[in-house]
């Protein structure tokens, strides 16, 4: 198993190395292609190269026009299975996060929560890939309030990193009566304002976190996007009256996610490249909004 996994990562890894190369060939052929659309004549610097990159273009479809980069190769599966989920903690948890990760895997359909013991992070991964889990959460907290949740994608990333806050469980709720019961079922997702190209990939890492439900599903989970906080809210809905008659009430947990760092590998490779990391000392970082609008 350790060596398909070195085989496996040596050959995700000369894919990517063959990007830059891809990327500069598909930049020649659309100067080439626009020119002869145009009617303009040859750029001066790709002369030399016309007639072997004008016959490529002949052989190409929408398909392979394109590059296309390892980023599309992370969830190339993803609509072959449902996902499987392991989710763990920090070391010697304490109560709250114990009970808000027992929470979470009522949120997340196919999870399934482990002790973390004394257990390293390597150690983790290796074991769900053997077992042919899709991705892996780990939960952090600060003095009993949980504060951090890391989303690894296996076999080979990514990974994003939230700082969560603002979390209210259903523990924390005293009206029991006001809460909907925990439901199991497959939920509908709503991804509201992920407009940048960052936030098109944050809502894809999301989405495929859960499988593909049925039509007529009543709970609905909602990642709403405003100002780079996305808030969390859990629902389930009824209509008692008819079908313009709809009573929504909350389930929860609740909280707000902040994304502060996507690595490119997973949470075990202090090595893995950075694609995208916050930077709070920019000047204009507070005026910015990099998720949506």
């Amino acid at each position: 198993m350790l060596r398909r996994n070195v085989r496996l990562r040596r050959e995700y890894l000369y894919r990517k190395s063959l990007e830059g190369k891809e990327r500069l060939l598909y930049e020649k052929k659309r100067k080439i292609r626009q020119a002869l659309e145009e009617g303009k004549p040859i750029p001066t610097e790709l002369r030399n190269e016309e007639a072997a990159l004008r016959q490529e273009i002949d052989l190409e479809d929408e398909h392979t026009a394109v590059p296309h980069s390892t980023i599309d190769d992370e969830y190339a599966n993803a609509a072959d299975r449902d996902p499987k989920i392991l989710l763990t903690t920090s070391r010697n948890p304490s109560a709250p996060l114990t009970q808000f990760v027992k929470e979470l895997k009522i949120v997340f359909p196919n999870a399934q929560r482990m002790n973390r013991g004394g257990q390293v992070i390597s150690e983790i991964i290796e074991t769900c890939r053997a077992h042919d889990f899709t991705d892996v959460i780990l939960v952090h907290e600060h003095r009993g309030v949980p504060d951090g949740i890391i989303i690894s994608h296996l076999p080979f990333g990514p990974t994003a990193y939230f700082g969560l806050l603002n979390v209210v469980t259903r523990h924390d709720i005293k009206d029991k009566n006001a809460m909907g019961t925990m439901p199991e079922a497959y939920p509908h997702l709503i991804l509201n304002n992920f407009s940048t190209k960052l936030g098109i990939r944050t809502a894809n890492i999301i989405k495929h976190l859960f499988p593909v439900p049925k039509p007529d599903t009543k709970r609905i989970l909602t990642f709403a996007n405003q100002s780079d906080y996305i808030s969390f809210r859990h629902h389930v809905y009824e209509k008692r009256g008819g079908p313009k008659s709809i009573e929504l009430k909350e389930v929860g947990p609740r909280f707000e996610l902040r994304l502060y760092q996507i690595k490119l590998g997973t949470v075990d490779q202090d090595e893995a490249q950075t694609e995208w990391v916050i930077r709070p000392y920019m000047n204009t970082t507070k005026k910015r909004k990099f998720l949506g609008e």
